[in-house]
């Protein structure tokens, strides 16, 4: 009996020694706002964006002055569609540092969504000037995304093939140019685009839906029927209904 008192107490006593250094590090952590933050656009890119709403917050509460938290709540609220929480949070965060151009994308992004165009357009441009901004393909793109609503065809254009130059890889930037030479009736010039982000991004049903529409609307059938057999059995129900449209009108 005293042999195995003394086995779990000498048993016990290793597990508490060996937690503790553990027990200390999650205080830590606990206690850390950078890693509260982490924690937060873990579960974000994850798609949990309350669980990430909940540890920018713990984050916040540990540091009133951790920017980057703000900026991700503002992301985070961008994201849940409420658009004038999102803009709160940004400002507040840019308000902490006056440089964090990426707060001005996203805030034009907001301002768009809730039909403040000026204020979009104004917040793009502002992140699209910072000569340190490493990302200037996105406020190109959403300048180019936003002239393209409002029927701005050559303003949208010219920012489209800005935000390539800065990034050739940003694909949705080669969509856009490519439905942007089909409102020119280019249709040459839209299938090289829409080819281009094929290249990229080889799954991307809605690219290569848009360069069979091109082919088709060039008069090059043959080459739109095999570019529409090729998506067919993996498209969605709305994209099939649309490529039987067109399949019935190149037979």
């Amino acid at each position: 009996m005293k042999i195995r008192t003394v086995g779990i107490l000498l048993v016990c006593f290793s597990l508490s020694f060996c937690s503790s250094p553990q027990k200390k590090m999650e205080k830590q952590q606990e206690e850390d706002p950078r890693y509260q933050y982490n924690l937060a656009l873990f579960h974000m890119n994850n798609g949990n964006i309350d669980e990430a709403i909940k540890y920018f917050n713990k984050s916040i509460a540990l540091d009133a002055q951790h920017y980057l938290s703000y900026n991700g709540l503002g992301i985070a609220y961008l994201m849940k569609g409420e658009f004038k929480t999102a803009i709160d949070y940004f400002q507040k965060s840019l308000q902490l540092n006056p440089a964090l151009t990426e707060a001005h994308n996203y805030m034009g992004t907001a301002y768009q969504e809730l039909g403040m165009l000026d204020k979009a357009e104004q917040e793009f441009r502002t992140a699209a000037s910072d000569a340190n901004y490493k990302s200037k393909e996105l406020p190109y793109y959403n300048l180019a995304r936003l002239y393209f609503t409002q029927d701005k065809y050559k303003d949208a254009l010219y920012y489209v093939q800005k935000s390539i130059e800065a990034n050739p890889r940003l694909v949705m930037a080669h969509n856009l140019e490519g439905i942007l030479y089909e409102r020119f009736n280019d249709f040459d010039k839209a299938i090289e685009s829409y080819k281009a982000g094929i290249k990229i991004s080889r799954d991307d049903f809605n690219l290569k839906f848009n360069l069979a529409v091109a082919y088709f609307k060039n008069k090059q059938y043959n080459l739109a029927r095999e570019r529409f057999d090729e998506i067919y059995l993996g498209a969605e129900i709305e994209m099939r209904r649309q490529i039987d449209d067109y399949l019935k009108l190149i037979k």
